[in-house]
């Protein structure tokens, strides 16, 4: 067995405004200088990635992008500071959710083990009784 923990921010009102796909799609504007090759790599419409970024925008009352239009050096963009800060506050608030989830996970499943196939036929986990 694994966990795999999700982790979304939400507006007060219930909206979700940011989690691991906005993050994904700026960290690729960070490092390709554009959104729409942040979106082609993601395999992401342009136009819902340009609708996360507003919804972030929104919701955190800043300017996630700085948008430059094409000319003859072609346009592109880049992350405002703010931005670059959420990033680096949400990798780490993160990673250490994935650290404490790890640590709560071995906590009180590590005598847990997945029924056998071969089993009785019940479904389910088993305690592991090794006294």
């Amino acid at each position: 067995m694994k966990i795999r923990l999700g982790l979304s921010f939400y507006t007060d009102n219930g909206d979700r405004f940011f989690g691991e796909g906005p993050y994904r799609l700026l960290r690729g504007v960070q490092e390709l200088g554009s959104l729409r090759s942040s979106t082609q790599r993601m395999g992401m419409a342009y136009t819902k990635a340009f609708q996360m970024v507003k919804r972030g925008e929104a919701a955190l009352n800043f300017p996630l992008i700085q948008r430059t239009i094409g000319g003859k050096g072609g346009g592109g963009s880049v992350l405002t500071p703010q931005a670059e800060e959420l990033l680096t506050r949400y990798e780490s608030y993160r990673d250490a959710c994935g650290r404490m989830a790890e640590q709560l996970y071995q906590e009180h499943f590590s005598t847990f083990l997945p029924l056998s196939s071969a089993g009785d036929g019940e479904k389910g986990l088993r305690q592991d009784h090794t006294d």
